[in-house]
């Protein structure tokens, strides 16, 4: 792989600004050192660690990280107190699990290399995730785009608990994309991966409970109807979208049950919704 820290003699007259690889870790061991070796270009790689207790924080320091501790905030707050320590205002942040492509590396050196613009200060790039030992190439598997690339001066990670993202603080003429991909290489089994998901839809209902349970009784009324609808129609209207029109039949018995569980676990969120509900109103 090239040094991507150093332009090109094409690129000799241009200044590539440096950036900082944000990373949050616990008891990461198993996966780290492929994340860690995938994003060396990076002028300073940052670990955020919340207490691992393998050799998490060994592998990151011999990689020539910079590891700081932080209380385990949630997944949104934890990523925006990294960004928010790191050197350089330009950041890409990555999950352990997680590799950078050559392709989506030297994607990143190009964009480094343009000229500022305050309207384009975001990237996204294409995650493609690994289930059950294979890489899906349909349906929710990828395109997974997500927005990784950002100045803090522009973006930042939202608070939420699970499924995170970033925002930008003010309005973007152009969300910028990357090419290559953004490897997602989940080590965990089946059952595991159930369990995960268990946890995703509590916080997601305790989250839109939350957004609802102030809201006056007619409203609230009316959420509970439209609950009731979301409970029945959800799963089968995602099963239909990313099986059969984004052609996740292609992904085989993998991707069959990779959309086949998204699907029943997004019932499953609204019926715990729905639970909240009743018991308010």
């Amino acid at each position: 792989m090239p040094d991507l820290t150093q332009p090109t003699e094409a690129k000799s007259t241009t200044r590539r600004v440096p950036i900082s690889v944000v990373i949050i870790t616990l008891n990461a061991g198993a996966v780290l050192a492929d994340c860690l070796a995938s994003v060396a270009w990076a002028a300073e790689i940052l670990v955020v660690d919340s207490g691992s207790t393998d050799n998490t924080v060994a592998l990151a320091e011999a990689a020539g990280a910079r590891v700081l501790q932080q209380i385990w905030l949630g997944f949104g707050p934890q990523k925006q107190w990294g960004v928010e320590q790191a050197r350089y205002d330009w950041v890409f942040c990555l999950d352990s699990d997680e590799r950078v492509t050559p392709a989506l590396a030297a994607s990143i050196a190009t964009w480094l290399t343009q000229p500022f613009d305050p309207e384009k200060t975001l990237a996204r790039c294409a995650r493609r995730n690994r289930f059950l030992g294979r890489y899906l190439r349909h349906g929710e598997g990828y395109p997974d785009w997500n927005t990784r690339l950002f100045h803090r001066a522009y973006g930042y990670w939202t608070d939420l608990p699970v499924h995170e993202h970033v925002r930008s603080r003010q309005p973007v003429s152009c969300l910028a994309t990357l090419e290559g991909d953004l490897l997602h290489h989940s080590q965990e089994n089946l059952p595991d991966y159930l369990r995960k998901q268990e946890r995703y839809t509590q916080l997601q209902a305790m989250l839109m409970y939350a957004k609802m349970r102030d809201l006056p009784l007619v409203k609230r009324l009316w959420r509970l109807g439209v609950t009731v609808l979301k409970v029945l129609l959800a799963g089968p209207v995602r099963f239909l979208r990313f099986y059969i029109f984004r052609l996740g039949l292609l992904d085989g018995w993998p991707g069959f049950l990779h959309i086949a569980i998204g699907s029943w676990f997004t019932a499953v969120k609204y019926a715990k919704l729905l639970r909240l509900l009743k018991r308010a109103s």
